[in-house]
C-alpha cells in the first residue's frame, strides 16, 4: 500500500492465487509494490531476484526473511533506491489506487522496468455491482475497513478509464480481465432481475477488480 494509514493485518498476507495467470514469463528479476509479508511471491516461480517495497515497518520486516531485498516506505519514498531499467515483471496487488497521483507512478514506474518488462496488477472495480446499488438505490457511499470503497483508496476506476490511464502512460495492454466475480445463490426472478441489470449496465459489473498485464514498449 502506498498510503501510512493504520491497516488490518489481512492487508499484509494475501496469496492472490488468481493473479497468477497473468504472469508473463519473463520474471528473472521481480520487484512488487507493497508486498505485505512476501507471501505472493510464493507462487512466483522460476524468478531469480524478487525486491519488494512495502509501507509498514513490520509487515516489511517479515518480507525481507522472504525476498532477495525489501525497502521500507511508500513507493516514492524509495524509488531512488531501485535500479532503472531492470526488473522483467513488476507487481501491483490492489495498489495503484493508493497512490496520491497513479498518472505520475504508472510514468514514473516504467523506469524502472526493463524494455518488454511487464507491469501486472490489479485494480477494484468502482461500477461493481453492489457498489452501483448502493450509491443509485440506497443513494449511499460509505467507505469502509475493506472492499471497493476501502476507506485508504484515493483513485477509483472503471475498466473505461484505467484502460486510458495505462495508454496515457505509454503501456501496451497485453491481458485485461475482470476479476472475483459475483457469485450468490438467489431465487430464479432475482436471478433473472439481476441478468437485465447486467444486460443494461454491462458485463463489467460483475466484477469486483479488474486484473491486467501491460508491457513496456521498447524505447
Amino acid at each position: 500500500m502506498e498510503n501510512k494509514k493504520s491497516l488490518p493485518s489481512t492487508y499484509f498476507v494475501g496469496v492472490r492465487k488468481e493473479m497468477l495467470p497473468f504472469l508473463p514469463s519473463r520474471r528473472q528479476r521481480v520487484l512488487e509494490i507493497g508486498c505485505g509479508h512476501g507471501t505472493f511471491s510464493e507462487g512466483v516461480d522460476g524468478c531469480q531476484e524478487y525486491w519488494g517495497v512495502e509501507p509498514d515497518a513490520e509487515a516489511a520486516k517479515i518480507a525481507d526473511q522472504k525476498l532477495k531485498k525489501v525497502l521500507n516506505g511508500t513507493y516514492n519514498e524509495v524509488a531512488d533506491q531501485l535500479p532503472d531499467n531492470y526488473f522483467d515483471l513488476i507487481v501491483c496487488n490492489d495498489v495503484i489506487e493508493h497512490m496520491p497521483d497513479h498518472d505520475e507512478f504508472l510514468i514514473n514506474i516504467q523506469r524502472k522496468i526493463a524494455d518488454g518488462g511487464a507491469l501486472v496488477a490489479s485494480i477494484p472495480n468502482v461500477r461493481y455491482y453492489y457498489n452501483l446499488l448502493e450509491l443509485i438505490v440506497g443513494k449511499d457511499w460509505r467507505y469502509r475497513d475493506a472492499g471497493v470503497l476501502d476507506r485508504t483508496h484515493l483513485r477509483f476506476f472503471t475498466r473505461k478509464s484505467l484502460l486510458e490511464c495505462l495508454a496515457n502512460a505509454g503501456f501496451e495492454v497485453e491481458e485485461f480481465q475482470g476479476i472475483n466475480r459475483l457469485k450468490t445463490r438467489i431465487l430464479p426472478l432475482k436471478r433473472l432481475f439481476r441478468h437485465l441489470v447486467f444486460l443494461l449496465l454491462g458485463d463489467d459489473v460483475r466484477y469486483l477488480q479488474f486484473a491486467f498485464r501491460a508491457v513496456k514498449k521498447k524505447t
